[in-house]
């Protein structure tokens, strides 16, 4: 259930629901807003009576939340979530665009292509150290060694840095050196490593799996807010349908659905979307004119020599060209470049 707090409330009043929900045997969760105080209390309340806390000072409304995502949904935060991140703006009226390679390949390869895609707006450097493979004698990412160069990069260029976290044991060595630590679309629902990442301070970046609804979804965005962690940036990447001309599926029609159900800030991975280089460029300017917060896209110098994800990743000015579609739609949808 949702309890806002009436505009005069006094902190005294507020931690008096506070423990009230406490006793209560419900998990509280509180969102401060300009001007009042929001709690959330997660748990069963089907048979709650909810005027046990409308009577008590200060409160202005009780109210069920019915889905069953409790802090994801708008029903507990109205307003759109924005992350404020060296000041990188992700949600809201910004546009932010993560760009690099499939997988860190060798120092010099990503020391240029950050300078590239930097060069062109990007704010965030991706770029996989540790990388989950379908085949177990396919590339398998440089690890900490790529950590260490993925992070020197974004240094030199000014940018953010976002990376893919495999299993909870790599969680310390990439928080040294990532900005955005993600959630890879097979780990989706791997709820011990969520629940792991729900005790960390820094943005999760979690990616939509590959057959999941956008319920199961925005339920696994619930584990990691359920730990305390409430910065969670979702990723639409494209899902499995019976098509077989492209990589996978993008649901465009997610974009708008989440931004109805959710306050969580969502972006656009075109690339996996569609796993072909010269369909990523539309796929993006259609996300971006949809509402999108933002886009992660694979870049790489030379992609017929990539260890990874070659096919799918754009030339240096194929990103050109994508930045430029994204200064030009993001104004007639109410954005901006951040």
């Amino acid at each position: 259930m949702v309890i806002v707090m009436s505009t005069s409330a006094t902190e005294a009043e507020i931690q008096g629901v506070v423990s009230k929900i406490e006793e209560c045997r419900f998990q509280v969760h509180r969102s401060t807003g300009v001007t009042r105080t929001v709690l959330g209390a997660i748990g069963k309340t089907d048979d709650f009576d909810l005027r046990r806390i409308e009577i008590l000072p200060g409160v202005e409304s009780v109210t069920r939340i019915g889905e069953p995502f409790k802090l994801a949904s708008r029903s507990f935060h109205k307003d759109d979530t924005v992350i404020e991140l060296g000041g990188v703006r992700i949600g809201g009226d910004s546009i932010v665009v993560m760009a690099g390679p499939c997988a860190v390949e060798s120092r010099d390869q990503i020391r240029q292509i950050a300078a590239i895609v930097a060069e062109a707006g990007a704010r965030v450097l991706r770029g996989g150290a540790f990388k989950p493979r379908s085949s177990p004698y396919s590339f398998q990412g440089l690890g900490l060694e790529g950590l260490k160069y993925l992070r020197e990069a974004g240094d030199a260029e000014g940018l953010l840095v976002v990376t893919e976290v495999m299993e909870a044991s790599q969680i310390e060595p990439i928080l040294e050196y990532a900005d955005i630590l993600q959630v890879g679309a097979r780990n989706m629902q791997n709820f011990s490593l969520l629940r792991r990442l729900g005790e960390v301070r820094k943005p999760i970046l979690l990616k939509r799996g590959i057959s999941a609804t956008i319920e199961e979804w925005l339920m696994s965005a619930e584990y990691i807010m359920a730990g305390g962690n409430y910065q969670v940036i979702l990723c639409e990447r494209g899902i499995r349908t019976f098509e077989r001309l492209t990589r996978n599926t993008l649901d465009i029609s997610a974009i708008p659905v989440v931004k109805k159900l959710s306050h969580l800030p969502i972006i656009v991975d075109p690339s996996h979307a569609v796993g072909i280089r010269d369909k990523v460029i539309p796929v993006a300017r259609a996300a971006v004119a949809v509402g999108s917060d933002g886009l992660l896209v694979e870049v790489h110098t030379d992609p017929e020599k990539a260890l990874s994800d070659g096919p799918q990743s754009l030339y240096p000015e194929g990103f050109r060209l994508l930045m430029d579609s994204v200064r030009r739609i993001a104004p007639v949808v109410g954005k901006r470049l951040t």
